[in-house]
């Protein structure tokens, strides 16, 4: 199974003197502190350039890392090792919590 990772910002925060992003938070979800570059303004930011900020402070190691998490995730989802459950109550397994 291929997993393909598609990134998006949930929310910004910023520093309202200056317009400063100080923090992105992204889906899956996760934030993390940034040092936004005050050069473009806060009404001029695009998602693609946030995007930009997150991987260039994550870095390519760790950014791989949180991918392939990612992925591990979902193949667990899709195809449980561990389930959890009664079996005298709904037929329903869980999976259990990794």
């Amino acid at each position: 199974m291929t997993v393909t990772t598609t990134w998006h910002i949930v929310n910004l925060e910023r520093t309202v003197a200056d317009g400063k992003v100080t923090v992105v938070h992204a889906g899956a979800y996760g934030s993390i502190g940034v040092d936004g570059d005050l050069a473009i303004p806060f009404k001029d930011l695009t998602e693609t350039a946030i995007i930009g900020w997150v991987h260039d402070d994550l870095g390519g190691e760790k950014l791989a890392e949180l991918e392939q998490a990612l992925a591990d995730q979902i193949e667990q989802q899709r195809a449980p090792k561990v389930a959890a459950g009664l079996p005298w109550a709904a037929a329903t397994a869980v999976p259990a919590a990794a």
